[in-house]
């Protein structure tokens, strides 16, 4: 049975994490103008589900993958940039779409896969579990309610791409095609930043 204040708990936990505007942020956003609702929720989900992994990790508490996910965070900093520049790339030479067109299922998945993937290398996800969890561990509330916490994270986070797809994709029509190439510009130019800035911090940490 699910302990409703810890699954507040952890809603407001998985909600912080999503919430800052951040690479997948920028590009659910950029999806939702070009593609609608459902390619911007597709890359929201992604991170939601990927959110909830590492959610996993940390209320169950497993010492050795943490000690492993946190010694991996240069060569996961370094792998998550290298797929920000990808996209950026993609993302600077992507033809605009007609508004009316749909997404299909497979832009659908690799939208979905790729942010899971993206979500899980960023360094900056597995700290803020692994010291949100340890506080709640230390608590007694992560150990007692483990799937209560997992369901919280998913349900916070999902919540939230929810809610930013849909009030983004609500107003796509007001985007003209000069303006959704601006969109597509800006938004690699920043994916490109964030990608850098990720190595630049990877490399500090090594030094």
């Amino acid at each position: 049975m699910l302990d409703m204040v810890v699954l507040a708990k952890a809603f407001v936990v998985g909600l912080s994490v999503a919430a800052p505007v951040g690479p997948i942020g920028l590009l659910t956003i950029q999806r939702a103008i070009h593609r609608g609702f459902r390619m911007g929720l597709a890359t929201g989900l992604g991170a939601a589900v990927a959110d909830a992994l590492y959610g996993t990790v940390g209320a169950v508490g497993v010492t050795w993958i943490v000690t492993s996910l946190t010694a991996a965070r240069v060569p996961l900093a370094v792998g998550g940039a290298a797929l920000l520049l990808v996209l950026a790339w993609r993302t600077w030479r992507a033809p605009l779409v007609d508004h009316a067109a749909r997404a299909g299922a497979r832009g659908l998945a690799g939208a979905f896969g790729g942010t899971v993937l993206l979500t899980l290398a960023n360094p900056a996800t597995i700290v803020s579990f692994i010291a949100v969890f340890g506080v709640l561990a230390a608590a007694g509330e992560a150990a007692v309610s483990p799937v209560t916490m997992v369901v919280g994270v998913f349900l916070g986070s999902a919540t939230w791409w929810v809610v930013l797809a849909g009030v983004v994709s609500a107003t796509r029509s007001r985007f003209d095609d000069s303006w959704r190439r601006r969109v597509n510009v800006g938004s690699a130019l920043v994916l490109a930043v964030f990608a850098l800035w990720q190595v630049a911090l990877a490399v500090r940490s090594v030094l």
